[in-house]
């Protein structure tokens, strides 16, 4: 994978469900670890509704491999955060046939 340089630190947080004394559940984000990586967009795009523009941006996030189970291999229900960036992973795929690195397909959301 020519011109690849991990060269940004992700955060990979899970999500958990917390009581929140009312018999109900709030979501919390518990963190995994941090990973290093490449991020490119490749497509984007605006919506609105509400009143409120907002800025949806594809991005294609390649790391080094875990093995299938670890729990720093990211999974779909899972989010990497970059400061105040959050990105939503929406697809993991192997980046190579020798599986040193996997593609993750991500989106981050803001509002315009």
């Amino acid at each position: 994978m020519s011109g690849l340089r991990l060269n940004r630190a992700l955060v990979l947080e899970q999500r958990v469900e917390v009581a929140d004394g009312a018999g109900g559940l709030l979501n919390s984000w518990n963190t995994l670890g941090t990973l290093w990586a490449d991020i490119r967009s490749f497509s984007g795009r605006e919506s609105g509704g509400l009143g409120v523009a907002r800025s949806k941006v594809a991005l294609k996030i390649t790391l080094r491999a875990a093995p299938q189970g670890s729990m720093m291999r990211p999974t779909p229900d899972q989010r990497f955060r970059e400061g105040a960036r959050i990105y939503l992973i929406t697809a993991v795929a192997d980046g190579e046939p020798q599986g040193r690195y996997l593609t993750c397909f991500a989106t981050e959301e803001v509002a315009a």
